[in-house]
């Protein structure tokens, strides 16, 4: 599977490079995301804009990936997403269950949110 990876300050944006998301890449998705979770930079935006189809097992293991990120208190955004991978989604019922954004700014602003929350919070607790 091909991505690009480009690091900021809070986040990792990794871009898909494949026109579809298949079955056979699943166990690579998920284990090139789930590492993000050990990495000192720990949020990570999926850009989505040169695939234009997906299968349901890796959209499966999207969103079983991105229930691990915010159960490690860290975000998860996709965005970019295309017309046909919005429609495979919305009738598959995974679409609302989703962190997406139409694009990278509004991700990385949703980011930027969820880092002032998780602070907030944690100053609340002591």
């Amino acid at each position: 599977m091909k991505v690009k990876i480009d690091t900021k300050e809070k986040m990792h944006v990794i871009t898909i490079e494949e026109k579809t998301l298949s079955v056979n890449m699943t166990e690579e998705l998920k284990n090139s995301l789930l590492k993000y979770l050990s990495d000192p930079i720990k949020n990570v935006v999926v850009d989505f804009e040169q695939t234009s189809e997906i299968e349901l097992e890796p959209a499966n293991v999207l969103l079983s990936v991105q229930q691990a990120f915010y159960d490690s208190n860290h975000s998860m955004v996709f965005c970019n997403l295309q017309p046909a991978v919005i429609d495979f989604l919305n009738k598959n019922n995974l679409f609302e269950r989703m962190n997406v954004t139409p694009t990278e700014s509004e991700a990385w602003d949703i980011v930027q949110m969820e880092e002032i929350e998780r602070e907030y919070y944690e100053g609340d607790e002591s």
